[in-house]
């Protein structure tokens, strides 16, 4: 071992499994979580982010759930500077920390660093606001300017593509020639990394049954709630996988089976982005399937290690 302070991944596809399993695993060894979900750190989005239920949360402490408004701007960057800390405490208690989400880019950088960049220029993020009123797509300006970079990311991705072009156009440079020189090669914890996944077969009906579930459970007037207390569709949040489908549903846009059969569409493509990047980016993560015997044994053995 390294000597470096130690803590557990616990990742994989949306759909997987991760909660429900890291509750009774951090039970079993004394574990607490510490969400890396990038959507569960909303207020007011839970039925289309399946946080952790009542239950779950009883059984083991759950951090860094619930602490920003869905027009606040929350980043990898403010999820290491919040997660370290709590790290930090959970090590000192005797106890074992537990990072457990999906967004794969929080937890490298939490592990291996972060490119920070330069500051933001609030002026320039004023011209690209304008930019898209004129109707013109960020994602388009961005392939002429950076294609490497714009080839990384999804139209729908604005935060991101705004970033993107914020760095180029400060810097004069793509901010993946950025991430390269930087190389992401700090290393700020000897983490043992699980990615639970299961057979395609059952991952797809499990994704068909969770998004039914989530519709016929109140994600759309989950959305209409947020847009009444005068949230924006067009937010990060409310843009991501489930949430931009209720809002289309709320405004009309979409039927209520059109919005649920785009959201399982969307969601079998986020799957697949996720397993695609676990493995070009987290080579050393071990697959396994979400069974609490072999996870506790696999944690075990990490701990125990001289």
């Amino acid at each position: 071992m390294s000597g470096l302070p130690r803590i557990v991944i616990l990742t994989g596809p949306t759909g997987a499994g991760k909660s429900a399993l890291a509750a009774k695993v951090a039970a079993r060894l004394g574990g607490e979580i510490i969400n890396a979900d990038s959507l569960a750190f909303y207020r007011g989005l839970d039925i289309g982010t399946a946080k952790p239920d009542a239950a779950e949360r009883a059984m083991a402490p759950h951090h860094l759930l619930d602490v920003a408004d869905p027009d606040e701007d929350f980043t990898a960057a403010d999820f290491v500077r919040l997660a370290k800390p709590l790290i930090a405490g959970i090590l000192e208690r005797g106890r074992k920390p537990m990072v457990v989400g999906g967004t794969g880019l929080y937890l490298r950088s939490l592990v291996k660093g972060l490119f920070e960049g330069p500051s933001r220029d609030e002026g320039y993020r004023a011209h690209l606001r304008s930019i898209e009123e004129s109707g013109r797509s960020l994602h388009d300006l961005l392939s002429e300017l950076d294609p490497k970079a714009a080839a990384r990311l999804l139209p729908s991705e604005r935060p991101r593509l705004e970033r993107a072009l914020e760095v180029l156009h400060l810097t004069g440079q793509s901010i993946m020639a950025h991430h390269e020189r930087h190389g992401l090669s700090d290393r700020n914890y000897d983490a043992l990394t699980i990615i639970v996944d299961r057979p395609r077969a059952e991952m797809e009906v499990r994704l068909a049954l969770r998004t039914k579930a989530m519709f016929a459970g109140g994600l759309v007037d989950e959305v209409r709630g947020l847009l009444a207390k005068g949230y924006s569709p067009s937010l990060k949040p409310l843009m991501a996988v489930g949430y931009l489908e209720a809002a289309e549903a709320v405004l009309g846009a979409k039927t209520m089976a059109e919005a649920e059969a785009a959201t399982l569409l969307r969601t079998r493509r986020l799957a697949k982005r996720q397993r695609t990047w676990f493995r070009g980016q987290m080579p050393e993560g071990l697959w396994m399937a979400p069974a609490e015997g072999p996870v506790v044994r696999a944690i075990q053995d990490f701990w125990s290690a001289p």
